[in-house]
């Protein structure tokens, strides 16, 4: 069988642990016999990323700037037990959050639905996706472990050389203190990619900040969202017969509870972190999340939402066999894949990943299951398969939808 041709290379972020080994698997069984694959490598695994300093992280970054798609396998942030295990050079920052700065991008995360998992929410009828703000706040921060008392204060010098300066507190012993910050152009963008996406997807838009409490920060992203949004998106918004919704977080997270699903729920940095987590996890399993993030310029990085499987990797460092679930990689790479396809005019690279997409559903309605899914699905029999024999699986169905 002839293979399937590209153009222009993905950017390939190799990972960490468990999802660095099904990486390969999903290359070499699923991706390689199909396509002439071409990709621009970089070893975002910890070990490199402390032999070159986190560079490789920014250069990986920037090469995602140059070609537009980039895929990229989970990797870890490492804390302090983690720069021990690995005898780091310092506790290096999230590679995810450093991608995002460069990138300055929204992430997106939907779930994967499959007919025999049924969401734990019981109302819960369509797929919610989580629009993440994937700039700045915790994920670019600046701590100080308080040692003795003190007086902390917040200090902005601005470039005539003018100061504004609030006191934060007065410590009477040892305490923590966080740096946060943000740029209107980013929230701005965060704001029009949320909006635009609804219109592309026809859905309704919620978004929920703690303005109430946060009267400055939180406050400046409420506002941002409305203004742009009278200015911009009403028109649109009310012909497309979709609306736009601002509620407190805690409020907005009781309704996404009580609804049916469907809606793209607007998340702060941190918000959407935790809670693309929740509600994956209630639709399924971690493992059955898509997630891309996409720039205000138009380039992509898909990528699975779960971290690196840390456990299931050390019974596989023992030679145990191990149940973990590809999926979100998989569509990671089908993702890149298509969007690929879809800038360089190729449509059967386009039809090759959906392609793969539906043998990976097919496997899964069919019962074939890794064990995390195997104890949450209904009325089919299941069959409990570890890693390998569960990418065999999908590739037996993808070679028959290929020939049909």
């Amino acid at each position: 069988m002839e293979k399937i041709q590209m153009k222009t290379p993905l950017v390939e972020m190799d990972g960490d642990e468990m999802t660095r080994i099904l990486w390969k698997m999903i290359k070499d069984e699923l991706i390689l016999p199909y396509v002439d694959l071409k990709t621009e490598y970089y070893d975002l695994g910890l070990k490199h990323r402390d032999e070159t300093n986190d560079q490789v992280t920014i250069d990986a970054a920037n090469a995602n700037k140059k070609y537009g798609v980039s895929v990229k396998c989970a990797t870890i942030t490492p804390n302090a037990q983690r720069v021990e295990e690995y005898n780091l050079h310092q506790m290096w920052k999230s590679p995810n959050g450093t991608i995002r700065a460069i990138l300055d991008g929204t992430v997106f995360r939907a779930p994967i639905m499959i007919d025999p998992i049924q969401p734990v929410v019981r109302n819960w009828k369509k797929p919610i996706t989580i629009a993440r703000h994937a700039y700045g706040d915790v994920y670019r921060d600046q701590e100080i472990r308080v040692e003795k008392p003190g007086t902390a204060t917040l200090k902005f010098t601005d470039e005539d050389g003018q100061t504004t300066e609030e006191k934060i507190f007065d410590f009477e012993g040892k305490g923590v203190l966080q740096g946060l910050y943000n740029k209107d152009d980013s929230i701005e963008s965060f704001a029009r990619s949320c909006f635009n996406y609804a219109l592309d997807a026809k859905k309704d838009l919620w978004f929920g900040a703690k303005d109430t409490i946060s009267k400055k920060y939180d406050h400046t992203f409420k506002d941002i969202f409305q203004e742009i949004y009278d200015n911009e998106y009403k028109e649109k918004f009310e012909a497309a017969g979709i609306t736009y919704f601002y509620s407190l977080i805690d409020d907005i997270v009781a309704r996404v509870i009580r609804s049916e699903g469907g809606m793209i729920w607007a998340c702060k940095n941190y918000d959407g972190d935790v809670m693309s987590d929740m509600v994956s996890t209630a639709f399924g399993s971690l493992a059955m999340m898509t997630s891309v993030l996409v720039s205000p310029d138009g380039n992509y990085e898909y990528e699975a939402a779960h971290g690196t499987v840390t456990r299931h990797y050390y019974k596989y460092l023992k030679g145990e066999k191990t149940s973990t679930n590809p999926i979100a990689t998989i569509f990671a790479w089908t993702g890149a894949l298509a969007k690929r396809g879809e800038k360089d005019g190729l449509e059967d690279l386009q039809t090759f990943a959906h392609t793969l997409e539906q043998a990976c559903l097919d496997t899964l309605n069919a019962g074939i299951m890794t064990k995390d899914l195997c104890a949450l699905a209904q009325g089919v029999e299941t069959k409990q398969v570890d890693s390998e024999q569960f990418i065999q699986a999908i590739k037996q169905r993808l070679e028959e939808l290929m020939a049909a």
